[in-house]
């Protein structure tokens, strides 16, 4: 005997496939190839569509809806076609809003399709009757209801159309429950991804090649969009063509490969600080970027910034630019080399470049020293140190949490585009998980690593159960030092003591992943640390790597963002 989880009430005899299938296959015509969700009767019809389909769609269910919605972001951010999560009414929605403001903050391509209570019985307080679309009006690019079962299909069309186009971003769309059970024809035929490419305007791109023709000391930094744009392979053409020292951001990292020549990342504050003209491509001038005012250190003169950007909205309208672009970034970055290359004379920027390449090499010399430190308690660069040797060309590298994390940011270079996934500018704890899942659906031949601080390793570490019943092997490395790191130092500053900054000494998150059916261990020694790197790697399993380091070794940081 089966269980009916079909609206109360009779429903009329199928005249064609219901809601779920409507919804499903256009999902499938953008490319959508798993669903990430948390059960919940509201959105059966999405599982069963599903199953059924010709071609079954792999269902992923995690134990916490953030989860599902990190998860579909990072889909988004690695295959670069919208993720979709499926979330049950009321709180299963809204357990969803802050990872849909990540994504919107990351430009991140995201489809949420939510449950809603049955319209025929609207307004009567049914179970978890919410208006969902007010809430997600501010974090979406467009947030709607599809009110009938004939509109199922072209909302939800709309929905990934718009998610998926440039600026890219999330949407959501929910379904009374009752149309969503319905059954009927389907009216609408899904053209799929669009390819409309925005033309930059040429007069813009002229004025930008005579800013960059004058330059003596100039700097591209790459942000997320220039991969989200397809444009990685113009941008590494660009910055290898006209010799420009390039700084890599969020998912810029890996466009120019790890140890490449014109990588100054690692000179980054000689760079941005001297440096005559920034062109920052595809991320906002936001605190990440001293919110767009570079120059001005060690007697230079202000700095001359340029945006370049995917679409027009996008460009900052709080910095004071000396030029802007919008459109297409691999359009804009060949029309720069091209105008650089048909000029007067090309510039040279080698003395500059090597410069910064000097000071690249010195701080890597430096830095030796952290990453083969020997202290005790373990000092957070040394687990990197140990890494770094470790990770092969195509490895996804996730960042999940504060301080620990800061240390990945400064020592992991990444050696291809697509390598590298962080919260982005929204500041999300707990979203490594559902990253580490999608991560590794989409290469299924790679790598995965994900870092976590173990403020962010209590915010999602169930999830790890999800890795194990889905069989998706991965490896997790936990820098415990028992403390909010990010919070506990500014509050000492402020105030002569801090309060909730601590966590218990030494928990074992290892023996969690080992009740959750994964493998792990815990590490006090930091001769220990690549020998349990080696068996992690190894294991074809989750593997938890719990690590105890100093609550003294702190990241140098210049900001805290605000």
């Amino acid at each position: 005997m089966t269980e009916d989880h079909t609206p109360e009430g009779s429903l009329p005899e199928p005249t064609g496939p219901h809601g779920g299938h409507h919804a499903l296959d256009v999902a499938r015509a953008h490319g959508a190839e798993a669903m990430f969700t948390l059960s919940g009767a509201h959105i059966f019809p999405m599982y069963d569509a599903a199953v059924k389909s010709e071609q079954p769609m792999p269902i992923i269910d995690v134990r916490h809806e953030p989860s599902a919605v990190f998860a579909a972001e990072a889909i988004g951010k690695l295959t670069r076609t919208p993720g979709l999560a499926v979330l049950t009414a009321g709180p299963g929605v809204t357990n969803g809003v802050s990872p849909v403001a990540q994504a919107f903050f990351s430009g991140s391509p995201l489809v949420v399709v939510g449950g809603r209570a049955a319209a025929s019985t609207w307004g009567t307080g049914t179970l978890q009757e919410l208006d969902h679309p007010p809430i997600f009006e501010t974090i979406t690019k467009h947030a709607t209801t599809a009110s009938t079962l004939a509109d199922i299909a072209p909302v939800v069309d709309q929905a990934f159309t718009l998610a998926g186009s440039s600026h890219r971003g999330p949407t959501f769309v929910d379904i009374p429950m009752d149309e969503f059970f319905n059954s009927g024809p389907v009216q609408h035929a899904s053209a799929g991804p669009g390819t409309t490419r925005l033309e930059p305007d040429p007069e813009a791109v002229s004025k930008v090649v005579g800013l960059l023709s004058g330059a003596q000391r100039p700097v591209v930094i790459l942000g997320t969009d220039v991969w989200s744009d397809h444009a990685e392979e113009a941008a590494l053409r660009f910055v290898e063509e006209t010799g420009i020292p390039a700084i890599a951001n969020g998912m810029g990292r890996g466009i120019v490969p790890g140890g490449h020549g014109n990588l100054v990342t690692r000179a980054r504050s000689r760079a941005l600080g001297t440096a005559d003209v920034v062109v920052v491509v595809g991320t906002p001038l936001d605190f990440r970027l001293g919110f767009g005012r570079f120059g001005g250190k060690d007697g230079a003169s202000p700095a001359v910034t340029v945006h370049v950007a995917d679409s027009p909205d996008q460009v900052s309208a709080h910095a004071a630019l000396g030029a802007s672009v919008a459109g297409d970034l691999s359009l804009v970055f060949d029309g720069l080399l091209a105008g650089l290359q048909t000029g007067a004379g090309k510039p040279d920027w080698s003395p500059w470049l090597s410069e910064l390449q000097d000071i690249v090499a010195a701080t890597v010399e430096r830095d030796s020293a952290l990453l083969t430190a020997e202290a005790d308690p373990i000092h957070p660069a040394r687990i990197y140190g140990e890494l770094l040797p470790r990770l092969a060309d195509d490895a996804v590298v996730i960042g999940d949490g504060g301080d620990f994390v800061s240390f990945a940011g400064k020592f992991v270079e990444p050696q291809r585009p697509g390598g590298w996934l962080d919260p982005g500018p929204y500041g999300c704890l707990g979203a490594g998980l559902g990253a580490a899942m999608a991560a590794r659906i989409a290469r299924p031949s790679s790598q995965i690593v994900l870092l976590m601080g173990d403020g962010a390793a209590g915010m999602s570490i169930i999830d790890i159960d999800t890795l194990v019943r889905h069989n998706l092997p991965v490896v997790i490395v936990v820098g415990n030092n028992s403390a909010w790191g990010l919070e506990k130092p500014p509050m000492q500053m402020l105030y002569g003591y801090d309060v909730a900054a601590d966590l218990a000494p030494n928990t074992r998150y290892d023996q969690v992943a080992q009740a959750l059916g994964a493998g792990g261990e815990f590490v006090t020694d930091p001769k220990e640390i690549g020998p349990a790197l080696d068996r992690a790697f190894a294991s074809g399993v989750p593997y938890l790597v719990n690590i105890a380091t100093d609550v003294n070794a702190l990241y140098p940081r210049t900001t805290m963002g605000i």
